[in-house]
């Protein structure tokens, strides 16, 4: 077993709604669904970022120390990856003549995204690569959360935004604690995604851009 110590972004790209759309739809339809969709996130998240894992309905994502972009590249190839996955969802909608169930409720998917900043074991487990360790628990721990938002977005954690250079705060971000039992409190910041998938003629001025600045 080869272990080494990496240290970078872990970010969870995950279909909100998935679960009430595959027990009351149709298997086969419904799963064709949220692997056309997943394929679009996955193919706008690698490269840069390294796919980990395939977790049913979400995609496990890793920027470590040799993530190859800027990190103030890291929020565009995240909101690149959400207008993708919006984008291919309404091509579907359009385009779908099926009645069945799953067919037919194709937009009530959405998208939201988990990122945390950390270090992470990287070891092989029976030939399979795989990570461990506190910042892996706690960025899955966060997808069940307590945002309570419609529509797509991003949790960010503190760690993230430090890492990248940018105060929450001075930019507008809603922030979020969770409580978790041997984690302790986690400050979070929520970046609205939702505007994002719209065309760039229907974005506001601004809208879209999340600017990096310095932390005071």
């Amino acid at each position: 077993m080869n272990n080494r110590t990496d240290h970078g972004f872990l970010v969870l790209a995950d279909v909100s709604g998935f679960t009430a759309f595959v027990t009351t739809t149709e298997l086969e339809h419904g799963s064709d669904i949220i692997a056309t969709l997943l394929d679009e996130v996955i193919g706008h998240l690698s490269p840069p970022l390294e796919i980990q894992e395939i977790e049913g309905d979400a995609v496990f994502a890793l920027g470590g120390e040799s993530f190859a972009l800027p990190h103030t590249r890291l929020l565009a190839v995240l909101e690149e990856a959400f207008a993708a996955f919006k984008s291919r969802q309404q091509v579907m909608q359009a385009a779908e003549k099926c009645q069945c169930g799953a067919c037919q409720q194709i937009g009530t998917l959405d998208l939201k995204m988990v990122v945390h900043h950390g270090p992470f074991l990287r070891h092989t487990v029976a030939g399979r690569n795989r990570v461990t360790g506190t910042a892996v628990i706690l960025v899955h721990r966060l997808l069940k959360n307590g945002v309570g938002r419609k529509g797509g977005y991003a949790l960010l954690t503190e760690s993230v935004l430090r890492s990248l250079g940018i105060d929450g705060e001075r930019a507008g971000l809603p922030t979020h604690t969770e409580r978790y039992e041997y984690l302790g409190d986690i400050r979070c910041f929520v970046r609205d995604l939702a505007p994002l998938s719209l065309s760039p003629e229907g974005r506001g001025e601004g809208e879209g851009v999340l600017y990096p600045q310095a932390i005071a």
